[in-house]
């Protein structure tokens, strides 16, 4: 590497000043590319100048911009790391991280790593959260990182059924078995912070992130212990581990989302909020005890995995242009409705996003907070204090809002409170759980509203819900049955010479058929004849029988539209309309 001073006389200068030290660069060389950095406007950074230039090395930069933060560099090439060092990090997490343990202090719970990049300090922070110790880092160049985990990890030896059976064998863990009930502060402490019991749960969270899971399922049972995914909005059983690593676990949970270990009798929330490859990624975290144990569901809030985007949510190109039109309105309010996990916080983000502009003031309420969009001022709800929906509304309207969002109407007092709104001039976006658009109206009128309000304010609704995507990887075509065709109303006829496809399963998809997910829709337009029967208490399959006179598809009309372009099955469009069908 460049010849070093020490990292104290580079902490905090300049590059420039730092390379001239190192003695790669002279002041002359340096104003020549200061100035030509200058003349590009500003757009390449000086560094990437001074290397197209050849005045110094990928490796000097490196080791300049280490120095900078204060930070030493190693040449991982020249050591030989303990095995011992090694095992503190498994394979997948040192791979994510893109980080090699190098020395590890266990008096002082003090994990050195290297790492390649000295612009990712969130990585020390994570890997301090998710291991336990604090992590100290140092600088290495990009080839000796992938030469050295290439060499150290080359076989991935921490795959979930080794752990378990590491897990099964310990003597410190199997102390605890049966023990549920009787174990004191001290060792629910040890317990949280067992190194088998670390790896395992950061297995377990790395590989949910990979495979884009929506949630983690942690259930404890009388006689099991269990692990499930939910997938694409279907939960996967991972390899069951022992019974009684149930409380380190939720120990463990607890200790990262800075929760209280010695409460296991009432519920918990928190979060964890993590960078892993490079994109943001919180955890939502909730403790809930139930009669065999804690079970503990983490929601991961990935905001890589979601596009944001009206484009990308599966509108066909009539109902793209209607809700283009509903989201444009002066003032009203505009509904999105389903089953919890149907799409509807990424509709109405998406639709925020396409508003959001900088004569727009957009304020939202949500319980909870899931992505952080600018521009946008979004406050979380907290009804343990007092702050709920309906409390936090009356203050938002002070606050001269343009567009305001209502997290869900799930009382009179929200809803009318939203209709006020609506009424003195705001656009109202909101969700209220029912089944379909039609039935929306009716849930309503059940609430308290009065007909007369909800015909002055509503301007449209926007049922959905979520169908799995058919894997590219393993699309195959195949001659649909007479049953599976009744499942959706069809008949052989209705089919005629349109091809229908299937996923037989492959590597891509984890063996299931389908990767990922796309919306189907459902938008009732309020009309003139609509407010009639509303005012006249219609009943929901009058309503529904003139929203479709005036050109509403439904749910299931737009799903089999998405199975004759190929996109997903038959049985996905069953199971996600059955009940809007009823």
């Amino acid at each position: 590497m460049a010849k070093r001073a020490p990292v104290q006389q580079f902490k905090g200068r300049s590059l420039g000043r730092i390379l001239i030290k190192m003695g790669l660069l002279t002041r002359d060389k340096l104003h020549d590319c200061l100035r030509q950095q200058e003349e590009g406007g500003g757009k390449v950074k000086l560094g990437q100048i001074c290397i197209e230039q050849g005045l110094i090395k990928k490796k000097d930069l490196q080791t300049a911009l280490a120095g900078q933060r204060g930070m030493e560099c190693v040449d991982l090439d020249d050591l030989d790391i303990a095995g011992n060092v090694l095992e503190v990090l498994p394979a997948q997490m040192a791979k994510t991280f893109r980080v090699v343990p190098i020395a590890f202090d266990s008096r002082r719970n003090v994990l050195t790593i290297a790492m390649d990049d000295p612009d990712n300090f969130r990585a020390t922070d994570d890997l301090g959260t998710l291991v336990g110790y604090t992590v100290m880092a140092k600088i290495t160049d990009t080839d000796s990182l992938e030469a050295a985990l290439a060499k150290y990890y080359a076989e991935d030896d921490s795959s979930l059924n080794e752990l378990i059976g590491e897990i099964e064998s310990d003597s410190t863990l199997t102390e605890f078995r049966g023990r549920d009930q009787s174990i004191d502060l001290d060792e629910l402490k040890e317990l949280a912070e067992s190194n088998p019991v670390k790896k395992l749960l950061n297995l377990v969270l790395l590989q949910a992130i990979r495979d884009k899971a929506s949630d983690i399922h942690f259930e404890p049972f009388e006689n099991e212990f269990k692990m499930r995914y939910r997938i694409d909005g279907v939960l996967y059983e991972m390899v069951p581990p022992p019974k009684h690593i149930a409380v380190a676990l939720s120990s463990r949970i607890k200790v990262m989302a800075n929760l209280d270990i010695a409460e296991r009798r009432l519920p918990q929330d928190g979060r964890i909020p993590l960078v892993v490859g490079g994109n943001p990624v919180d955890l939502r975290v909730s403790v809930l005890p139930t009669m065999f144990g804690e079970s503990v569901v983490l929601r991961v809030l990935d905001r890589s995995a979601v596009e944001l985007d009206l484009d990308g949510l599966g509108l066909r190109e009539r109902e793209m242009k209607t809700v283009e039109q509903l989201i444009h309105k002066p003032n009203g309010i505009i509904i999105v409705t389903g089953p919890t996990g149907s799409g509807k916080t990424t509709t109405l983000y998406s639709a925020l996003k396409q508003l959001n502009d900088t004569e727009t003031k957009i304020i939202t309420t949500e319980n909870p907070v899931e992505y952080d969009i600018d521009g946008l001022i979004q406050v979380q709800m907290r009804p343990e204090i007092g702050l709920t929906f309906a409390s936090c509304l009356r203050s938002i309207l002070r606050q001269d809002p343009d567009i305001v969002m209502v997290g869900e109407i799930r009382d009179l007092e929200t809803a009318q409170i939203s209709i006020q709104a609506s009424l003195t001039g705001h656009l109202v976006f909101t969700t209220v759980h029912t089944n379909d658009a039609p039935s929306t109206l009716a849930r309503l009128i059940d609430l308290g509203l009065e007909t007369f309000l909800i015909t002055a304010t509503l301007e449209g609704i926007i049922a959905q819900r979520l169908v799995r995507r058919i894997c590219l990887n393993c699309k195959t075509a195949f001659e649909p049955t007479e049953a599976m065709l009744m499942e959706v109303g069809l008949t052989p006829d209705d089919i005629g010479d349109k091809e229908l496809y299937y996923g037989r399963g492959c590597d891509q998809c984890n063996s299931t058929g389908y990767r990922g997910r796309i919306g189907i829709y459902e938008i009732m337009i309020l009309n003139d004849e609509m407010r009639d029967l509303i005012m006249n208490n219609a009943s929901t399959n009058v309503l529904r029988a003139a929203a479709r006179k005036n050109g509403m598809r439904t749910l299931r009309e737009n799903g089999l539209a998405v199975i004759f372009d190929g996109i997903t099955t038959i049985e996905e469009v069953a199971r996600e309309t059955l009940a809007a069908e009823e």
